[in-house]
């Protein structure tokens, strides 16, 4: 159902006609995503549109949320080796992935008030290389799934850097560009310092689940 008052259809026309015109210039800057934020929350708070209406947003949103959540989940795709799966990424955290040489190395890291379901305080990262079989070392059996975060009140299964700060999950850390390169840092440290990994770091980046 289409809103029925002048500023209802004002709303919802600032945002249709401010993404679709950066969107065909392909303007897809930091300042689109900003802008468009902002306009979908002036429809939100300020617009009078009705349950319909707000049904309708949501659904969309929920869409649109599950969408870019699939896309980030695809930021890693094309590492070397190529011949390594793609890790599941785990929920309620997420993953730091890099490679070096011909081997591919993940961090699982677990949000505030998430820990993982075993023991991995001196085992901080998996790997998948021609020493594994191309297959990841993991405390699973089979597949791909590296580490599950389970809610809990405390956080003593990891070590002290498998864990986002209370202030900034996996998605905060991502946005936020100094968080998500001092994890990285971290995880490279942890790779040259005692991961016996020796060469050019590639492919580094972040995923959430």
């Amino acid at each position: 159902m289409a809103p029925k008052r002048p500023v209802d259809w004002l709303c919802l026309l600032a945002v249709l006609a401010h993404s679709y015109r950066d969107v065909q210039t392909k303007n897809c800057s930091a300042q689109l995503v900003d802008d468009l934020v902002a306009d979908i929350k002036q429809v939100a708070v300020e617009c009078s549109i009705n349950p319909e209406q707000k049904a309708g947003l949501l659904f969309h949103m929920r869409n649109l949320t599950q969408m870019l959540h699939m896309s980030q989940l695809q930021e890693c795709k094309g590492a070397e080796p190529g011949k390594c799966s793609q890790p599941e990424v785990p929920q309620n955290g997420g993953l730091a992935c890099a490679t070096v040489g011909q081997r591919r190395f993940c961090k699982p890291l677990c949000n505030h008030g998430y820990d993982f379901a075993f023991i991995r305080r001196s085992r901080v990262f998996e790997e998948c290389s021609p020493a594994t079989g191309f297959r990841w070392r993991t405390q699973y059996v089979g597949g791909n799934k590296l580490a599950v975060c389970s809610e809990s009140n405390v956080q003593v299964a990891g070590a002290k850097t498998a864990y986002f700060d209370r202030d900034a999950d996996c998605l905060i850390t991502k946005w936020e560009e100094h968080r998500k390169n001092q994890v990285l840092q971290v995880f490279v440290e942890e790779l040259m310092n005692g991961g016996g990994a020796d060469g050019e770091v590639q492919s580094l980046c972040l995923l959430c689940g």
